[in-house]
Order: structure tokens, then sequence, then C-alpha cells
């Protein structure tokens, strides 16, 4: 077995030949992308396209076919230029200008549909459509726009500067719409090279291969052993997926003065898809349209209306008439479909590495995070439902459900005023039995497991990044300077200061007014948080008038069960306000993020994202913290009732507890929100693809086929990808986390759902990503972001409210209090709850109520309180105090112990595995032989070239 992996040294930005010449320091790095390959290796059925021989690039001219901006003399009235869009056949030079204004005459609308033939006939020649004319140049970017804008000028500069950085652009009309004009954009090998080099974009390095260690030896064996077991279902199948077939190479900044270090075995394939994508892009965001500093980047001709959109071209369709089995994969989105989106590979993992080479680490990142926080939710699911089991088999022979079963003869006081009457414990048996299933002696252990499963979590996930950041090459990996946000620019282009980073005067904004912004948008916070606030008053308002309702309702089947609906109709009227809220809030936390002006893209994206998680958090949890900490706690006692507004009583608790109202929350919220977001995310886009589809066929067009389309046209009419990148994504998966940890001692089967939930959630955007969406840019991270931070918070919370859920929702502590205290059995040695029911419920003579009418029956109501034959009648009993204590000792005791377990497992847990240590210890070692052997191997071929005599050792 052999191993190259690793780095070999750092590269600067060069602007000079003389900088380009000069050695450069070598420095330790990783391995990430596939030797043979160069970081993308294609599918068999493309190699003959895709194999071109290796040599220089030819530095005659190009003729290309292409429509230009042609610039017509200005008025003698001293007017701003005028320009127009025509068709010219050019022959230019990649990095000279001239040549690209000569005016030619316009081609008519006959020769535009023959030319349009023409590329239909390349395209059957080349199946993935993603060639210029001449079938040889890749097209790496398209943009797009549409002929009758105005901003002709801007876009004729753009893109004469563009050519002159030694771009090549080719235009072609939509078969679509008339109004639709496609720039094809193809970056040449110098044009590359030149911007790898000052993007510092690491590339494989050609070296000898090197037995790494005893570990690896090992591990062949290991496998040698594991090929005569059955296979793993859930793995993916290596024979079905050539991409993922790699050996592991040092990677190194590339470097046009150590060209001859590389494995450049294709020059068509050294730079992947993603890289020529990303590369391109960043000449985009730097490429002026007009003069001044800010009047540059295609964000701003984005913004503007300049051009309608630009993005990356999908690598052909994602569908094939024949079996991939038997034919292969036609390109990588095809490969992706098959092995990733398709719903029946559900049970196996996600090609991660193909997912990182086809959308870039960023997405990547997302995916494996979401792949590992499902795979974690299997112990969480299994634990969660032993626990439900459990309370569904020992629910008949629960001694409180017992007893409230029993009590025939308990008269109940009367939940509302008026028309209500006294009841019967015994009708609430059902409602007992359910909430057995839910508080039972299982759940103190589930919550200090959960609590402990998000830690474990959390660490293990720091062991799979730092993996992941290893074998994508990201260790070494800095983020480069990130440029500034045109609204940035153009808010604060009259005051500069030198960044310390760059060196060059950049716009500031002054400190002052980033306070005075950030002040009025925490303000904003603060309104929106009180919004949500008054909508939850609203909902506790409605609960009150429905239980009043619904407990003298006429009909005996609701008058018996108004508990349930009241909880189920407050629940749903709660969802509702929920959802209406999220849209609100999506535009308040946009307009608030945009008033701040963040400097860069990622400060907009974190400032967003807390917002987003902000609203949304309390938006979705502030009912249940209610119902969970305030729901029975100021309801008073019969004769002295509290009522809102001195109209409507105050909600109390069922005898049994309040945690099956919790419970009835958590578990419809969490149903139909999941429901919700998965109709949003693939429902929405196939019903808008769907929908302009039929536009195009309402129109007439004669190639109105899909699959006769070129693929410009065909990625033109899908969705672009969300504004908001990955913002989204993220937020629905960590609002499902913090339901599935915050409150889970109230609803042990909520891991379980989360667990069914993503399942559907990782096929479902993966389908998402490959056929509803244009490919979105590949981008760069090394981590999650500021997810991270918020999962952690999200962590401590739950250790807190899981503890008083079961403080003081639950009936534990009081259950504990009484079993070890008052029961009948403490003298006997042993537990138990006989007569808690009864110890539980205090004493009301409703001939006290002052309604005229008196009576001598008694009635009884869920508190420790006196009777009325007492001395000191309805003041708190002894009993109510112990309870009391023991529940805040309770929380105390939970908290610090919990919390102690989870420092020591994240001090237990090393955020990077010793294994990952050594090795990269080892290619440290190895680089310096490597480097000094490249070296000496590469000046001997030169003296043996100039016929010189030349020796083994240093010279």
């Amino acid at each position: 077995m052999c191993c190259c992996s690793g780095s070999i040294w750092g590269a600067g930005m060069h602007t000079s030949i003389s900088e380009i010449l000069k050695e450069k320091t070598l420095k330790s790095s990783r391995r990430s992308l596939p030797c043979l390959a160069q970081s993308q290796t294609h599918p068999q059925n493309l190699n003959h396209f895709l194999s071109v021989p290796l040599s220089p690039e030819p530095k005659t001219y190009t003729h290309n076919v292409s429509a230009s901006c042609t610039h017509i003399t200005p008025r003698p009235t001293g007017t701003q230029d005028v320009y127009t869009e025509e068709r010219e056949v050019a022959e230019f030079e990649p990095k000279t200008d001239e040549t690209l204004l000569v005016q030619q005459k316009p081609v008519s609308r006959a020769k535009l549909e023959a030319r349009t033939d023409s590329i239909q006939g390349n395209n059957s020649e080349n199946p993935s459509g993603l060639m210029f004319r001449d079938g040889k140049k890749r097209i790496d970017y398209i943009l797009v726009y549409k002929k009758s804008s105005p901003q002709v000028e801007k876009r004729c500069t753009f893109e004469r500067n563009l050519r002159a950085e030694g771009l090549m652009l080719e235009k072609e009309p939509s078969l679509t719409n008339s109004d639709i004009m496609f720039v094809k954009i193809h970056a040449p090998w110098d044009t590359l090279c030149k911007y790898a080099e000052q993007m510092n974009i690491r590339m494989p390095f050609r070296k000898k291969c090197y037995f790494t260690d005893w570990k690896k030896k090992t591990m062949g064996r290991v496998r040698q052993l594991k090929s005569w077991l059955p296979r793993n279902p859930m793995k993916l199948d290596k024979e079905a997926l050539p991409d993922l077939e790699e050996t592991d190479c040092y990677t190194a900044p590339f470097s046009r003065a150590r060209m001859h270090h590389f494995t450049i075995n294709n020059r068509e394939t050294f730079f992947s898809n993603s890289t020529r994508s990303r590369i391109v892009h960043h000449v985009l965001q730097r490429t002026k349209y007009e003069d001044g500093k800010s009047k540059m980047g295609i964000n701003r001709l984005l913004g503007n209306s300049t051009y309608e959109a630009a993005f990356p071209p999908h690598e052909g369709s994602y569908k094939s008439r024949h079996p991939i089995k038997t034919h292969g994969a036609q390109n990588h989105r095809h490969l992706l479909y098959e092995r990733w989106a398709r719903w029946g590979i559900w049970y196996k993992y996600q090609p991660l590495d193909l997912i990182r080479r086809y959308f870039g680490e960023k997405i990547g990142l997302y995916f494996a995070w979401l792949g590992w926080y499902t795979g974690m939710l299997i112990p969480a699911a299994l634990v969660g439902l032993f626990v439900f089991l459990y309370g569904l088999f020992t629910m008949d022979s629960s001694q409180v459900s017992k007893e409230i079963c029993e009590a025939n003869t308990t008269i109940m006081c009367p939940m509302c005023e008026g028309n209500c009457s006294s009841w019967t414990l015994s009708d609430s048996c059902v409602y007992a039995k359910v909430t057995h299933l839910f508080d039972n002696g299982g759940t103190v252990f589930f919550a200090i497991f959960m609590a402990i499963w998000a830690t474990v979590f959390l660490e293990f996930w720091k062991r799979r990044r730092a993996e992941l950041t290893y074998d994508w090459d990201l260790i070494d990996w800095e983020e480069e300077e990130e440029e500034l946000r045109p609204q940035f620019e153009a808010k604060y282009s009259r005051k500069e200061r030198v960044n310390p980073i760059s060196g060059k005067p950049e716009p500031f904004q002054p400190f002052t007014d980033k306070l005075s912004r950030l002040m009025v948008s925490v303000s904003g916070i603060f309104f929106m948080i009180s919004l949500v606030l008054t909508a939850v008053f609203a909902v506790v308002v409605f609960r009150l008038i429905a239980m009043e309702k619904f407990a003298s309702f006429q009909w005996e089947f609701v008058k018996k069960n108004w508990q349930f609906a009241t909880s189920g109709t407050g629940v749903c009227i709660n969802f509702m306000i929920i959802m209406s809220l999220n849209v609100v809030y999506e535009k308040v936390a946009y307009l608030l993020t945009n008033l701040e002006h963040p400097r860069t893209e990622s400060e907009w994206e974190n400032s967003f994202a807390l917002k987003m998680f902000l609203f949304q958090f309390v938006n979705l949890n502030s009912s249940t913290f209610y119902i969970a900490f305030f729901l029975g706690r100021f309801a008073g006692r019969p004769g002295d009732y509290n009522k809102l507004f001195n109209r409507w009583r105050m909600e109390e608790c069922h005898p049994s507890g309040c945690l099956i109202d919790l419970c009835l929350q958590m578990g419809v919220i969490m149903v139909l929100k999941q429901i919700w977001n998965n109709f949003m995310e693939l429902g929405y886009p196939l019903l808008q693809n769907w929908w302009s589809r039929r536009k195009m066929k309402r129109a007439g067009e004669q190639n109105n086929s899909k699959d006769q389309l070129p693929q410009w046209d065909r990625d033109w009419n899908l969705q672009p990808m969300n504004a908001h990148g990955l913002v989204d994504e993220y937020l629905e998966m960590v609002l499902q986390f913090g339901f599935t940890t915050i409150f889970v001692a109230a609803f042990p089967l909520a891991p379980l759902l989360a667990l069914l939930n993503n399942i559907i959630e990782i096929r479902l955007d993966a389908y998402k990503f490959v056929t509803q969406w244009r490919r979105p840019m590949p981008a760069r991270a090394t981590d999650i972001g500021i997810w991270h931070g918020i999962l952690e918070g999200i962590g401590v919370v739950a250790v807190i409210t899981n503890a008083f859920v079961i403080a003081i929702t639950s009936d534990y502590i009081p259950r504990f209090v009484y079993a070890f205290k008052y029961g009948p059995c403490v003298d006997k040695g042993y537990r138990c709850l006989r007569g808690y029911l009864n110890n539980s419920l205090s004493v009301f003579d409703m001939g006290e109520l002052k309604n005229g009418s008196y009576h001598t029956r008694y009635c009884r109501y869920r508190d420790y309180r006196a009777p009325p034959w007492s001395p000191e009648p309805y003041e708190f009993t002894l009993q109510f105090w112990h309870v009391l204590a023991a529940r805040l000792a309770f929380i105390i005791v939970f908290e610090h112990l919990v919390f102690g377990i989870k420092t020591f497992i994240a001090h237990m847990i090393p955020d990077m595995p010793k294994d990952l240590c050594d090795r990269m210890r080892r290619e440290k070692y190895l680089m310096q032989e490597m480097m000094y052997e490249a070296e000496l191997e590469h000046l001997q071929k030169e003296r043996k070239k100039n016929g010189k005599r030349y020796h083994h050792e240093w010279p």
C-alpha cells in the first residue's frame, strides 16, 4: 500500500515575472485530491472526449464566433457613448483588447436559426452540451441577460474587461425566450494557472509513493478478512462509484514556477469543474464595469439588472436512457442522482467525496453534518422508543392510573363557572393512562441520556470534521480576505482606512454609525420577540375561553374530554400563528441585517442566521415554555380562583399532571412543521419548474422539449438556489435539534420523529440540489460556521429545561417525596405509591360557594392545602413545602451532575483523532524528503538535457 499524502509548499500571490521565478519556502500541508485524476475523475464513457493529450497551449490567435459589443461614435452633442449589441466574427488574443472592438455586420435571424441548428448538431455529438461551438473549449460559467435591458454600456465594458483578463466569451440566444441571451465563459489554461496561483489553490503534487507505517499494512489485512464477510448494505458500492477510487497525494499551492512538480497528465482534467468555476467566479467578482473603486463585480451587476443570473452549468442531464449498471454514468450529475438523490437508496451512506467535488466543500460539509446528525439520532431514537414502550407496557399496572380509573366516588370540583357541574375522577381514566406513557420512571434517565448525547454528538462531530478537513485538504486552508459587499462600498466609499491585512485603502464604517445601527437592530429584535409573546398571550386567552366552552359543552363526549379538545385546538391555532409569523420574521431579519451594513458576505450571513434563529426559536418554543412552566401554576383554588381580566378562570392542570399537555403540544407542532417544511422544500420548486415548462409550451416554441434544449437553457429554466444560501437548511435542522433535546423529557418519541424526518430530508435535499436547482457556486469552508456555537448553546439550555420539566412539570418529585416520606410502606422498609392520589388531592366545601345555594358535599382539587375543617383552612400543608424543597434540590443536583458529565466527556474526547495526528506528523517528516528529491530530480534532468555532469548529492 502506498501513500503520497500531504503537501509541500506554500505559494504566495505573484504580480511580476521576477516574483514568479523566485524560490518559495516549503510548507507542510494536507492531502486531498486524487493523484491519478487530478481532483476530477470522469465516468468511463466521458473519457473519449476529455482525454486531450498533454501539450502546450497554442499561442496563436483563436477564431471565435461570438456576440459582442460594438462601440458607436458618440453624438456631436457630447452625450454619453451609445453601445449596441451586434453579432460579430472576431479573431482575438485572450489577453489583448484591441481586436474586440472590430465592427461587423449584424447577422440575420435566418442565420441565427441555422446557427442554432448547428449547435444542436454539436450537442448530439457531445452529449453533455458543455462546450463552445468548436467542441473543444469547456463552458465554465454562464451569464444571462435580457436584450431589452437598458444597461448595455455596463455589460459591454464588463465583458470587454473579462476578455482582457484572459477569459473567452461566446454568446447564444435562448431557444425558449427570444429576449434572453446567454454568455458562455471559458477559462483557458494560462488564465487558470494564473489565478490558481493567486488564489493559492492546492493541487496534487507528483512524487514517489511511500510505505507509511504498520497500521496501513494491518488495515490491509483487516480489509482482506472483511472481504470474506457479507457486504454491508448501507455502504456504497465502490464498483458503481469509480470516482471514489483515489490514491492519496501531497498537495501544494499551485505555482507556475514549480509546475513541473505537479501531476499534470491531462490539462483538461487537471483543474476540476468546480475549481474552474471557482476561478471564473473569482474573476467575475473583481472585474470592473465602470471607472471607480466600487464599480466592479458580478453581484452589483445582478443587483442593478444588468444580468439576470450567473451560475456554473450542470454537467449534463441527471437521467439516462440506459441503466447505469451496464452503461455507466453519463456525467457526475447523473452519478449523483443514481447513487445519492434517488429515494430507493435512502438506507445507504452518502458519497461525500463526490458531493464535495460537484458542489464544493461548503455544501459537502452541510450534508456531512446532516448525515452525522441523522446517524447519531439512531441510538437516541432507540432509547426513546424503549422508554415509550416501557410506559406502554406498565400503563395498566401503574398505581396512579389504577387509582384514577377506580375513583368512581371521587367528586372533582367544577372546571369552570356557570353551567359547569362536578365530575368524577374516573371520567379521566384514559387521560391518566396516556399521561403515564410519557411520565414514568424512565423520564429522568432519558433526560440525562439526551443531555449526554448532545455533548457526545458535538464532540464526535468535531472529530469527524477534522477527518473531513484532512481528506478534503482544508487543514492548512485559511480563508482569503473576503471582498467587501457592494452595499457596504457604496455606503461608506467616502471614508477610507488602510486594511491591516492587504495594506490597501478600503471603505470604513465609523464606530458611532455601527453602534447606532446595531442598537436599532437590537431594538427591532426585541420588538419582534414582544410580538411573539403577544401572540402567545392571545393563544392563552383562547385556551381559557375554549376550556370554559368545552367543559360546559352539550355533547357528552366533548364534555368528558375537554382537556384534549382545549389542548388540540390551541395547538393547531398556535401552529398557524407560528407559520404566519415565520414569513414576517424572514423579511424583518433581512431588513435589519441590511440596515446594519455588514462588511463582508460571511458577516452578513452570520448576522442574518443569528436573527432568524432567535426569531424562529422564540416563535416555536414560547408557547411550549408557557405550557411547561406556567400552565396551572397560577390557577388558585376553588372559592378563590385567579381570573384573567376578572372574566376567565386561569387554566389548571389535570389531576394526573400537566405533562400530557406539553407532550401534545410538541407532537403536533413537530409533525405538522416537518410536513410543511418538506412540502415547501420540494413541492414548491417542483410546482415552479412545472409552471415554467408549461409556459414554454404555451408560448409555442418549436424546441419546447427539455431533452432538445442545450444545457444552459435547461439550467436557466431551473430554480436558483435560495438567496440565503444554506441558512434555511441549517436553520430547519438546528430548530429540530432544539425540539429534540430541550423538552425531550416530556416527549421521548421526539428523536424517533426527527430520525424519520432526516432520512427523508437527506434524499429530499439531494434531489432538490441535483434536479430542481441550478448548480450553486462551489465554495470552500472548514466548518459549519456560527451554527456550531448555536448547537452548543442549545445543549446548555436543554440541560436546564429538562431539569425544570422533571422537577416542576412532571409528577416525578411529588411521587418521590410521597414514597419516601408519606407513603404507607415507609415503615415496612420499602417504597410504594398506594394512596398517592388521595394524598395529592385537597378538599373543598362547596357549601362555601357564593352563589346563593349551600351544599354539604365536598369536592376535590389538585393541591396540597389544609381541609376546610382544619384550624387554618386552605393553607399550604407541610408536604407542599417538602415537595417544593425537593424540586429545587433536584434542579441543582441534576444540573451539576449533567454539566459535570458533559464537561468530563468534552475533555476526554479530543477534537482530533490520534491516528490523524500521527499521519499529519508523518507527512511533515516525509515532506522534507520529497522536497529534496523533487528538486534534485528536476535539476538532474536539466543537467542531463544540457549535457553537463551531475551528481546525486545536493548541488
